[in-house]
């Protein structure tokens, strides 16, 4: 077995979604809850089919966004990982709980805009999800200052009252 990292390649700002999921019905399944979710979302998606041809299946509604995650699922290959990427101005939290309710996904792995590293096992018969880097490690305790400026942040943006 082979410890490897693969690297997200994505733009700076753009949000993602990875996650496992265990049948090619996900594809269509998880489309539909993304489009259900967000009138007019602007979306890629990508599968790692784990049997028979072991094609990266995809669907969306952007082009930029479906080649992006089929670059990224590509350069992944771990069976029956999905990668979502979502266009401007929409986030995963918008989306992710309608994401989770697709009967066939198992697990999230992130949801996130920041870098991201997916570790992989390599074995003689695929390759494995371990986990995910997902930005940089914490180095300090937020202060009183630090919360205020998260608390402002939440409102300014609209996600608090």
């Amino acid at each position: 077995m082979q410890l490897i990292t693969v690297n997200i390649d994505k733009p700076q700002e753009s949000n993602f979604i990875f996650g496992q999921s265990h049948f090619i019905k996900s594809v269509e399944d998880i489309h539909e809850a993304l489009v259900a979710a967000v009138p007019g979302i602007e979306f890629g998606l990508a599968f790692c089919e784990a049997s028979g041809p072991c094609l990266v299946r995809w669907s969306g509604t952007d082009a930029a966004m479906i080649e992006l995650a089929q670059r990224n699922a590509q350069a992944i290959g771990a069976g029956h990982c999905f990668i979502i990427f979502l266009g401007a101005g929409f986030y995963p939290l918008n989306v992710l709980n309608s994401v989770k309710q697709v009967a066939e996904v198992c697990r999230i792995f992130c949801a996130t805009a920041n870098p991201t590293e997916v570790v992989l096992a390599e074995t003689p018969q695929g390759r494995a999800v371990l986990g995910v880097v997902d930005g940089c490690c914490a180095h300090d305790l937020e202060t009183d200052d630090d919360i205020l400026a998260r608390k402002e942040l939440l409102r300014q943006i609209g996600y608090k009252l």
